[in-house]
Parts: C-alpha cells; sequence; structure tokens
C-alpha cells in the first residue's frame, strides 16, 4: 500500500473514486457491481448528472487494490479518460456492493 493510499484500519482500506469518460451507457455500473462481488468488496456505484460515475469501496487492502486496478480498464464498451481515487478511513458501513440511483 502506498502512502497515497492512507492507513489500513486492521487491514482493511475505503476508497471514493471518480471515474470520467464514456462511462455512461455502457454497463458500466454492472461491470463495477459484478466486479466488487467477485472480490468480495463493498460498497456502492452510481451515475452522476454530470455523466460521470461515482464508486465507494471498502474492504481488504489487497482486495481493494486489485479492484480498483480492473476497475481503471473498465468495461469493453467503455472509455476511461480520468480515474481519481480519493483514500477515506474504512468505516465498515457496507454489507454488500449495490448500484444506486
Amino acid at each position: 500500500m502506498s502512502a497515497q493510499e492512507g492507513s489500513a484500519v486492521n487491514g482493511k482500506v475505503a476508497a471514493k473514486v471518480l471515474i470520467t469518460g464514456q462511462v455512461q451507457g455502457v454497463g458500466f455500473r454492472y461491470f463495477t457491481t459484478d466486479l466488487a462481488r467477485s472480490y468480495g468488496v463493498n460498497g456502492w456505484v452510481k451515475n452522476l448528472a454530470t455523466g460521470d460515475v461515482e464508486v465507494k469501496v471498502e474492504g481488504d487492502k489487497g482486495a481493494v487494490s486489485g479492484f480498483l486496478k480492473e476497475l481503471k480498464i473498465g468495461p469493453r464498451h467503455g472509455h476511461i479518460s480520468n480515474f481519481q481515487i480519493e483514500w477515506k478511513p474504512y468505516e465498515g458501513k457496507f454489507d454488500s456492493f449495490q448500484v444506486r440511483f
């Protein structure tokens, strides 16, 4: 874990991600949900009125890192132009990963 990733609480981390590009109308939220579930991380994904996608994710630092690495590639029909990660304190307030509307 790099210094930019903040500090882990019992090996767990949290991040908020803002993703810009061609990320709406391409199945990005469902791609993200499937990916999150495969890594066993919790949180949510939602489309923003700006055309961007926002993700909040929590979990074991290795799982979150792997999830973010694959998420940055995105779905086949999408195109990511910017991927901003803001590391947050782990709170453990999510028990699944969901699409928010």
